[in-house]
């Protein structure tokens, strides 16, 4: 049994490093956010396996709290997170001629004369 626990941590070590690396590197925070968000449910996973391992029931309130950070933490970055592809330049609309015009109760200047 006991190298089935081996196994086990080496895997769920294996998890948390590449996480970790998609955390560091990830091209976007919405990749990051996931991460995080692995990273919380790895964790989950650990307390529970040594919980089971040891029989010790006192690592169970943790789990209990990481469970509710790692559902509410993601939710409220999502919803609050502002878009990576807006460029600063893009925040305002683009004036045309068009416009311009309209603002001014005139004809539209003609373009090549």
């Amino acid at each position: 049994m006991n190298v089935v626990w081996a196994i086990s941590g080496v895997l769920l070590a294996a998890a948390s490093l590449v996480t970790m690396v998609r955390v560091l590197i990830g091209p976007n925070t919405l990749d990051r956010l996931v991460a995080l968000d692995t990273l919380v449910a790895v964790a989950i996973c650990g307390l529970s396996g040594w919980a089971a391992y040891s029989l010790d029931s006192t690592v169970v309130p943790a789990v209990v709290a990481l469970t509710l950070l790692g559902f509410l933490g993601p939710v409220a970055v999502a919803r609050f997170r502002v878009p990576d592809d807006r460029l600063p330049h893009e925040a305002a609309p683009r004036v045309t001629d068009e416009m311009t015009a309209e603002q001014s109760d005139g004809p539209a200047p003609e373009r090549g004369a």
